[in-house]
């Protein structure tokens, strides 16, 4: 048996068929599996749609809840369709989107660095954390007052607002990834020579890495939640403002096109921040 035959036997698939695949040039297909999951997730939205459309067509009151002034799907489109339109979309996206990642970039910054300190340091976990974990139950909404109070603007408010909701994932999760690296790596690293700063560099940063990954993905989330916040208060301009201005004014297909515009940009940007760490680490498997 040829070596390349041999290969093919021993990868399981026919000779015949391997070579008529690659003389095609055709790309594979999907298999069975991911086209069933991805079926799978569309009929779970198409699901969820036609029991909004159901239960806010019909005026569904059941006590304790009520979709009797709950508009329907096809008013959202058509709201979302005027707002695609309007000229304030421009402002109001950008205006959330350059305070979500203003908070974001310092929070990744500083939470990253003192994540990397704490997990390194005993003695700087004992000094930094106490205060870090007394500070970190407390929501956004309770932050607001003071930090009207603190900033001169209501633009610096909101963006600090953003930082405090995306800094405690990414910091707990910095220092999460680097409790977990396997000692013996340190152990041989150390044994070959290497010093403080090459550690620091080869095995205790890519170590960490998915850690720090995982936990910017959900402070970018968590970000968007605390600016929304934020924007129903003290917002002229961005998406939490436009959400609730439309319902002071009982434009309720508004309201939901606002949380769907919230739901879409909050989404996009935390799978933006995995794919960029999925590129950052390829040493991970996916699992």
């Amino acid at each position: 048996m040829s070596n390349s035959a041999a290969s093919t036997a021993l990868s399981g698939a026919p000779l015949g068929m391997a070579g008529a695949a690659e003389g095609r040039g055709q790309p594979a297909q999907p298999s069975w599996p991911q086209a069933a999951t991805l079926l799978l997730r569309a009929a779970s939205l198409a699901l969820c749609l036609l029991a909004w459309h159901w239960a806010s067509t019909r005026k569904l009151d059941l006590g304790v809840i009520t979709f009797v002034n709950v508009p329907a799907p096809l008013e959202v489109l058509h709201a979302a369709w005027d707002l695609l339109q309007s000229p304030l979309l421009a402002k109001h996206v950008g205006a959330s989107v350059a305070r979500v990642f203003g908070g974001f970039i310092a929070a990744a910054v500083a939470g990253v660095a003192l994540g990397l300190v704490i997990g390194r340091s005993r003695r700087a976990g004992d000094i930094l954390m106490p205060p870090l974990e007394m500070l970190r139950p407390i929501p956004a909404v309770a932050w607001i007052p003071l930090a009207i109070l603190m900033f001169p603007s209501s633009e610096m408010s909101m963006v600090f607002i953003t930082f405090t909701g995306a800094l405690f994932p990414i910091l707990l999760n910095t220092v999460h990834g680097v409790e977990q690296i396997d000692a013996r790596l340190l152990a041989s690293a150390r044994s070959l020579g290497a010093r403080r700063l090459a550690l620091f560099a080869e095995v205790v940063l890519p170590g960490a890495a998915p850690g720090i990954v995982t936990g910017l993905a959900i402070g970018m989330g968590t970000a968007w939640f605390c600016l929304v916040t934020a924007e129903m208060i003290s917002g002229q301009f961005g998406i939490g403002y436009y959400t609730w201005a439309s319902y002071t004014v009982q434009n309720y297909a508004d309201i939901v096109v606002g949380m769907l515009f919230i739901g879409v940009f909050g989404m996009g940007s935390s799978a933006l921040i995995r794919k960029l760490g999925a590129l950052a680490t390829p040493w991970k498997e996916d699992k």
